[in-house]
């Protein structure tokens, strides 16, 4: 076995840690206070070459593999979790579903221009009424001469309404089988298009610079070609993609509790009680070992499961078990990391406040907790 990442997996991790702690730390805490998603940061990590990182370079990507990608975005994640975010929705969730499932003439008509920091797309599956269970879906879409017509609505929607959203794969129910079932089936949907109306949803307690929104779809009209994949193959498209998502909510958690902890152990360095530091205190040193542990623990089974990936090897099962894991112990270290800093973490000057905000969204996003042991209890066979 060898745990050693190439030279160039060593490079993307200190261009992007570089990159993360010169552009996007200074101006992390502002944004954040303002609900303000940055145009121009993203523009940046476009032009760092974040976006499509593992896309061919036919359709503007670099070609990277699935581990280079998801150091890029835990690397993002251990400054801030609302830039990790917008690379991690477009990359997994925005690009993924038209990169796998696609015509070329999708590909070659989206993809370039998802690739370079310009545009965003995101991933329509969650409504009012259909969160972990995707299946309640309620938005329809129904064909008639050549025009799919499209109406319902999204919620919780990461990149659908900022200032760069090129669009939005969108899954609606297009029918009923023989049985009494719903067909599920995704559609490209471009913003601008009539009826289309995306708005961003503001007062969130975390990821708050990144854009989330609500999409409402009133007789949206799009040509039939827009289809992604065939006609009820849309809830295979989905849920594939949040295997493919797990991964890059798993670096997010993995990245956030490796800045709170960078944090905790800095700030028990320094700070004196009793006439010595907090850090030779054996409460406080078994805490940061405590931490130290769970980190390793997470970044060997994220890196596993994404070298599962690269080898064509089934995944689903590592890259669920990597999401549970990597958000939990996210919790528990930002946790323990306010705890070292007593009444200092829970004022905004201190970036753990912040980080102890953001670990909350990764226990829900893409999958639950409850939906991720779900998921891997059905692989070990119960």
């Amino acid at each position: 076995m060898n745990f050693d990442l190439t030279e160039e997996q060593i490079l993307i991790r200190k261009t992007v840690r570089d990159f993360a702690e010169d552009e996007i730390k200074p101006a992390a805490a502002e944004l954040d206070e303002k609900e303000e998603f940055s145009v121009e940061l993203t523009k940046k990590m476009g032009e760092l070459g974040l976006f499509g990182m593992y896309l061919p370079e036919k359709y503007g990507g670099h070609g990277m593999d699935t581990l280079s990608y998801i150091i890029a975005v835990e690397e993002l994640a251990r400054v801030d979790g609302s830039q990790a975010a917008t690379l991690a929705a477009h990359n997994s969730l925005g690009i993924g579903p038209i990169y796998y499932y696609g015509t070329e003439d999708q590909k070659q008509k989206y993809l370039p221009k998802l690739s370079t920091g310009e545009y965003l797309w995101s991933f329509g599956l969650t409504e009012p009424d259909a969160g972990s269970d995707s299946r309640g879906t309620k938005t329809k879409a129904k064909l008639e001469d050549g025009t799919w017509i499209i109406n319902g609505s999204k919620i919780f929607i990461t990149n659908g309404s900022a200032p760069i959203s090129l669009g939005c794969t969108v899954q609606a129910v297009t029918g009923t089988s023989d049985e009494g079932r719903k067909i599920f089936t995704t559609i490209l949907l471009e913003n601008g298009t009539p009826g289309f109306d995306a708005k961003v949803m503001h007062g969130k307690m975390m990821w708050r610079s990144s854009n989330t929104s609500e999409l409402y779809f009133d007789n949206c009209k799009v040509p039939e070609s827009n289809l992604l994949g065939e006609i009820g193959q849309g809830s295979k498209i989905m849920l594939s993609t949040l295997d493919n998502g797990r991964l890059s909510i798993g670096a997010m958690g993995l990245g956030l509790a490796q800045g709170a902890y960078e944090m905790a152990l800095k700030y028990a360095k320094e700070r004196q009680q009793f006439g010595r530091p907090l850090s030779k205190f054996q409460t406080i040193a078994f805490k940061l070992a405590d931490m130290a542990t769970k980190i390793e623990l997470g970044r060997n089974l994220l890196y596993k499961a994404c070298w599962l990936k690269d080898n064509n090897r089934p995944f689903a099962k590592e890259a669920a078990m990597s999401k549970l894991y990597c958000s939990e112990i996210a919790k528990e270290v930002a946790d323990e990391a306010v705890q070292i800093h007593g009444g200092y973490g829970l004022m905004k000057e201190y970036d753990v406040e912040r980080f102890y905000r953001d670990q909350r969204l990764l226990q829900i996003g893409e999958g639950t907790s409850e939906i991720q042991r779900l998921v891997i209890s059905r692989y070990i066979g119960c």
